[in-house]
């Protein structure tokens, strides 16, 4: 049986790549931090071994044995006070790992990037081939993104790399369920001015396994979906779960002034805001995605939106996160 080292296994999409692991009989021993994450670990079918994306040698222990590595745990805060936990996850946790698997005689490695790699400074639509701008970008986020992908792409390992967009689906607890819950109790304050492309989280999964499985070793993969402006996602949820939602936008400038004083007065209250400037700026942007390539070599679908958003509200109901129907 092929065993197979997974990074963020107790997280939304690493759950779902999980599952897909396991369906292909993989062996998977899960990187794990707590006994929480231990339990569901075990749940899903996966060996739960403790280590460190800071330690280097643990991770070489870790992944002992192993074939490959899905790489899929990041940082992903929009929050400026959390910027330096975030390089060292996205950055110094990814050449950690990299350096690991190296020591470790790991036969291919595969990283879970994201589209923010390209940064909202990219208006045109986002291909393999457009020119990526995180490493200019002045959001944490995209640029950490950037640089844990440029990384492992200059790595003398076998390598495929992932760049998800909007990832939506079963499972989800921190991302887009948290806007959803905020609809279905009616506190939404606005709606930023933003357009993206939504991706079925299991699609997601299936493409990066069967990337692994087929060899595509030295590709970049966009995966995409139904792309939709935000004020139109928020009237689809509302109208699905007949709620009120505000009727437009707000201005992108309002926006990013709300943000810019909501990051100035965490500075003094060190408290999370809701909005940030960099969570303004990105959801302002008008992105557009191309998954082609994923499409005609991967088999990759994109789910439609109203299906998918269904699918999404279904599981977050038998969570108990919202209401019934």
């Amino acid at each position: 049986m092929t065993s197979v080292f997974l990074t963020g296994g107790s997280g939304f999409l690493g759950e779902h790549v999980l599952r897909e692991l396991r369906n292909a009989h993989c062996e998977v021993r899960a990187l794990s931090r707590r006994e929480e994450s231990d339990r569901s670990l075990m749940a899903l079918g996966a060996q739960p071994v403790h280590a460190s994306l800071d330690d280097p040698t643990s991770l070489e222990q870790a992944m002992s044995g192993c074939e490959a590595v899905f790489h899929v745990a990041a940082n992903t805060s929009l929050w400026p006070a959390e910027s330096a936990a975030q390089t060292a996850t996205n950055v110094q946790g990814t050449e950690n790992m990299l350096r690991a698997a190296r020591s470790a005689g790991v036969k291919a490695f595969m990283h879970t990037s994201s589209v923010a790699a390209w940064s909202h400074l990219v208006h045109a639509p986002i291909d393999e081939s457009t020119p990526q701008r995180g490493g200019e970008s002045w959001v944490n986020y995209e640029r950490t993104k950037y640089l844990g992908e440029l990384a492992v792409r200059d790595s003398k390992l076998r390598w495929i790399v992932f760049n998800p967009s909007h990832i939506l689906g079963p499972g989800d607890r921190q991302s887009w369920a948290q806007l959803i819950m905020m609809i279905d109790r009616q506190k939404l304050p606005g709606i930023p001015p933003g357009l993206g492309a939504f991706a079925d989280v299991r699609e997601i999964a299936k493409a990066q396994v069967r990337a692994w499985q087929d060899q595509h070793f030295g590709q970049r993969y966009v995966l995409g979906g139904a792309h939709a402006t935000f004020v139109d996602f928020v009237h689809l949820v509302g109208r699905t779960l007949d709620r009120r939602t505000p009727k437009s936008t707000t201005p992108a400038s309002l926006l990013l002034m709300l943000g810019r004083l909501s990051d100035a007065w965490s500075k003094i209250s060190h408290r999370k805001p809701h909005v940030t400037a960099a969570a303004a700026a990105l959801t302002s942007h008008r992105m557009q995605v191309d998954s082609g390539k994923a499409i005609r070599e991967l088999g990759y679908v994109e789910t439609p939106l109203q299906p998918l958003l269904a699918d999404t509200l279904a599981w977050m109901r038998e969570e108990g996160m919202i209401g019934q129907a």
